[in-house]
């Protein structure tokens, strides 16, 4: 039986830990051809090496930082020259930090935007021409539950995933023509390294935001990986601007 993303070429940003790295992981196990990118190599020669070994497939380091044009560029370019086509990109790499809406400053803006926002419109600028060249792909944008809802303390993260949904929808039907489909997982509260640090709860806090999801516990990186392999899979193949809640029906 053939697997789900079976010898397909994917480029998934980010994936130097956390969400990022399981998302890579899973579409691996799915049979794809998987360049996994992020900024610094750290341990990812090394885990991606093991992970080509368990899954019988390729996975590459490929490292760039998404907001400098010309490396990603660059970086698409071998991945192309390399495999020959590019089925898919996971647009997952994104900073977040929190802070209180009088607290906010137009360098942390800029910083944030640039990253989750200009990296990811240069990304499906640049990916669509050479998808386009093979007839078609897939691409899936990792928005939030912020962008949709909101989040006090949160306005500048969730201004950015709010900017993602909506390109998600307008790239969506944009490129429907060159049989590019777009979309987004939107997760809610994914228990990742960063989960304490960010939202800055332990014990009865903990609890309390628990006692807001509908399904009664903290996500994982895997409900995302798994929302993700779905998207960029043709059991897809007649899904196309859509935002897929991975959330727990939660209301933060």
């Amino acid at each position: 039986m053939n697997k789900l993303l079976e010898n397909k070429v994917v480029i998934v940003t980010g994936a130097g830990r956390g969400i990022g790295r399981v998302i890579a992981e899973q579409l691996a196990q799915d049979g794809a051809i998987v360049y996994a990118n992020d900024l610094q190599m750290g341990d990812m020669e090394e885990w991606a090496k093991d992970s080509a070994e368990q899954n019988n497939t390729k996975v590459i380091p490929i490292c760039f930082d998404v907001t400098d044009t010309a490396a990603l560029k660059a970086g698409l370019m071998s991945v192309y020259k390399s495999e020959g086509c590019i089925d898919c990109v996971v647009n997952n790499a994104a900073i977040i930090q929190n802070q209180k809406l009088g607290m906010v400053t137009k360098p942390l803006l800029e910083k944030m935007y640039a990253v989750n926002v200009f990296a990811v419109i240069d990304m499906i600028q640049l990916v669509s021409r050479l998808m386009g060249r093979n007839g078609g792909g897939s691409i899936v944008n990792i928005a939030s539950i912020t962008g949709v809802v909101g989040s006090p303390g949160q306005v500048a993260y969730s201004s950015t995933k709010g900017a993602v949904i909506a390109l998600t929808k307008s790239a969506a039907k944009e490129l429907s023509s060159m049989r590019i489909r777009v979309n987004a997982v939107a997760p809610g509260i994914i228990k990742t390294e960063r989960f304490e640090e960010l939202y800055e709860v332990s014990g009865d806090k903990i609890d309390q935001r628990i006692g807001r999801i509908a399904l009664g516990r903290l996500g994982a990186p895997q409900d995302v990986a798994n929302a993700v392999a779905f998207l960029a899979s043709d059991r897809a193949s007649y899904i196309s601007g859509q935002i897929l809640g991975v959330d727990g029906c939660a209301s933060i």
